[in-house]
């Protein structure tokens, strides 16, 4: 199979660990994807950008979601079916990227429909190898849906 022409996207990572959000980062600005990354540092600043409150009110609408599921405030288990439940949001692809390898995890996060669950390497040349497939997959692969759809 022939992978299609590499995708444009919007991304927002929800991730409150400054570190792991700076290798996603320089994971995702290292490729030959052209990539808006967007970080969110908790669930709560997450819907607001989604929904465009302050101070997100010209946030663009992201083409897919990197989700961690420990997150202050808000956590990604509560934004995952925030996401899921809103008509206006459903369609974006989340991909949960976390820390937890619990099956309780991974059973909710699909009942919640997460597109995929991925638990973070602890190695960082490995996790730049599970954000490169993310990337490769998502953006090169999977044919993403129409912003607003």
């Amino acid at each position: 199979m022939v992978p299609t022409k590499p995708q444009t996207a919007t991304i927002l990572l929800v991730e409150d660990n400054p570190g792991d959000a700076e290798l996603a980062r320089e994971a995702l600005e290292n490729s030959k994807f052209i990539n808006q990354l967007h970080v969110a540092e908790d669930g709560v600043k997450a819907m607001a950008f989604l929904h465009r409150q302050e101070p997100y009110t010209d946030a663009p609408r992201p083409d897919i979601i990197l989700l961690d599921l420990n997150l202050p405030k808000k956590d990604g288990r509560e934004v995952l079916a925030e996401i899921k439940s809103d008509e206006k949001l459903k369609s974006i692809p989340v991909v949960i990227l976390t820390s937890s390898k619990a099956d309780e995890d991974v059973i909710r996060s699909y009942k919640l429909h997460a597109n995929c669950y991925i638990a973070k390497p602890l190695d960082i040349t490995r996790f730049f190898d599970v954000v490169n497939n993310i990337k490769e997959f998502w953006m090169s692969i999977v044919v993403l849906p129409h912003k607003g759809e």
